[in-house]
């Protein structure tokens, strides 16, 4: 799978830094798997088969979802990243027209909801994310899955692997931070929060729109 790998676009550094889903680090595997399954419990849980992952990057899990059958799409504002997915679709034997530019501040109900909404790792590098999470509420049906790294955590794991040492661990691009505490009173302002799991270094929630 082609990936971004840092690449700037606007001044945004876009898409995955590096290939953390073909990481021959055993590390980095364990702690992707632990990702892979939350994720996936999460999304399986709710069954729902019409998902828009929001911020779905080089199209790695709209393309997996894609293939369990599921009705699928993925946008991102960047179109250097949906450019990668719709070049891994392709390469998938897949139909490039899942993926679309568009950002998250312009989600519109007519054309962006679905029954449940995917938002993981995106809010991080958002300069408003409260606007970000305005716009997820005004296009969630039933239920919204949302992740985030876990602060402090996240950056010291990158500094015990001698990553980002003089940014003090923080990755590029993240420019928002929560704590598990912090993130979900955030969340609650916008959604009712069902479920929370904690695959290490992350928050990760299920939520459902309010009534």
């Amino acid at each position: 799978m082609k990936i971004a790998r840092g690449e700037i676009e606007n001044g945004v550094v876009v898409g995955n830094a590096y290939d953390k889903y073909g990481s021959r680090n055993h590390i980095i595997r364990f702690i992707m798997r632990g990702y892979d399954n939350a994720l996936n419990e999460l999304v399986h849980r709710t069954k729902l088969t019409d998902i828009h992952e929001i911020g779905c990057g080089e199209g790695y899990w709209v393309l997996r979802w894609y293939q369990e059958k599921m009705k699928v799409r993925g946008s991102d504002f960047s179109g250097k990243v949906i450019d990668l997915a719709r070049i891994n679709a392709v390469e998938a034997g897949i139909s490039d027209s899942l993926f679309e530019q568009l950002s998250i501040y312009d989600l519109i109900p007519e054309r962006d909801s679905a029954d449940l909404i995917v938002c993981c790792e995106v809010l991080e590098h958002l300069k408003d994310p409260e606007a970000g999470l305005a716009a997820l509420q005004r296009i969630t049906k039933h239920r919204i899955i949302i992740s985030v790294p876990r602060e402090p955590l996240w950056r010291i794991l990158n500094l015990a692997r001698g990553k980002y040492i003089t940014d003090f661990g923080n990755t590029p691009g993240h420019i928002q931070h929560w704590s598990k505490k912090s993130f979900l009173r955030l969340v609650n302002k916008y959604f009712d929060v069902l479920e929370v799991k904690n695959p290490l270094p992350w928050t990760m929630v299920l939520c459902k729109a309010f009534d």
